[in-house]
């Protein structure tokens, strides 16, 4: 039965205003294929994908959960984003939840980093009003280096979503030392200029996550690092600015 359905998600964040238009509820989706250094959610990761952090919901309840807002949505503009984690890999759950969401006209945005299989990211493209597409290198040996995986299947989804109708953005988490120098940003703009990308929006690397580490006493690369913000990213914005692509910095 759909309605009985279940998936893990460790947190449901309300009145989220950075992921996507108007007042959003953003709902975090247990597990990850990827495993980014930096992750500001690493509890995603822990036993496995097995997270001890995540709640298991059923399908009417958490439908139920974010319908709760429905008003401010309404009001805003805003709706429900899927995030993670990668949503995807509850692909079945994300598919039914979508349906309801749609069945209550609600806005849709999916947050995914795109590695996964062609025709997951289709279907999911399909369901969504809205794509938000990470891109974390150019390079898919630095990719491999930082995420544990090649981006190859990620750029294949990226060059897909730009030549589709679905409105999109594609996000950079700008790291210290792993993707912010500004070869860096011209490698981007190649990659991007071949892609046919054109909405960008540039995220500078944040330490919210830092206390996590501490808490569930996982090992953390970038403990210690400073914290990037707007001012520290003008040079690199440009770069993409003097190449044509239109960019948000956030």
């Amino acid at each position: 039965m759909l309605n009985q359905m279940k998936a893990k998600i460790f947190n449901i964040q309300k009145f989220s205003l950075h992921d996507g238009p108007g007042i959003r509820t953003s709902v975090f989706f247990s597990r990850c294929n990827l495993n980014c250094r930096w992750c500001a959610n690493p509890e995603c990761h822990i036993a496995g994908g097995s997270c001890s952090a995540a709640e298991e919901y059923e399908l009417d309840d958490l439908v139920r959960e974010v319908l709760k807002d429905r008003a401010f949505y309404q009001k805003s503009g805003g709706g429900v984003t899927l995030t993670g984690g990668e949503c995807l890999l509850q692909f079945e759950f994300i598919q039914a939840f979508c349906q309801r969401l749609k069945e209550n006209q609600i806005h849709i945005a999916i947050e995914t980093a795109g590695a996964v299989p062609d025709s997951q990211f289709t279907e999911a493209v399909s369901l969504a009003d809205f794509i938000y597409l990470d891109c974390k290198h150019y390079d898919a040996g630095k990719h491999f280096h930082g995420t544990g995986v090649s981006n190859e299947q990620i750029v294949r989804n990226m060059e897909w979503l730009a030549k589709s109708s679905k409105a999109y953005c594609v996000r950079i988490p700008v790291i210290p030392g792993f993707n912010d120098a500004a070869e860096d940003a011209r490698g981007f703009c190649s990659l991007f200029q071949k892609s046919g990308v054109n909405h960008i929006e540039l995220l500078p690397f944040h330490q919210f996550g830092e206390s996590k580490y501490a808490k569930w006493k996982l090992k953390y690369d970038y403990a210690g690092i400073k914290q990037l913000h707007k001012e520290d990213l003008q040079s690199y914005k440009q770069v993409f600015i003097d190449n044509g692509f239109s960019v948000i910095l956030n």
